[in-house]
C-alpha cells in the first residue's frame, strides 16, 4: 500500500475517531458530578487522552514515508 494511500485512510480514521471520541466524552461529561474541581480534572484527562490511541495509527500511516 502506497503512503499516500494510508495517509488518506488514516485521515479519514482520525477524523471519524476523534468526532467519536467527542461525543462519547460529552455524554460522560454530563454525568459527571457538577463541581468543578471533578469536571476540571475530568476534562484535562478527557483532553490528552484522545492521543493515545490515535499514536499507533499516525506511526502505521507514517511507516515507510
Amino acid at each position: 500500500m502506497s503512503a499516500r494511500v494510508r495517509k488518506a485512510i488514516g485521515g479519514l480514521l482520525i477524523l471519524i475517531f476523534l468526532v467519536l471520541y467527542v461525543l462519547v466524552i460529552i455524554t460522560i461529561g454530563d454525568h459527571v458530578p457538577n463541581q468543578w474541581a471533578i469536571k476540571l480534572v475530568y476534562y484535562l484527562v478527557a483532553g490528552t487522552a484522545w492521543g493515545v490511541p490515535i499514536i499507533p495509527l499516525i506511526t502505521w500511516m507514517n511507516r515507510g514515508a
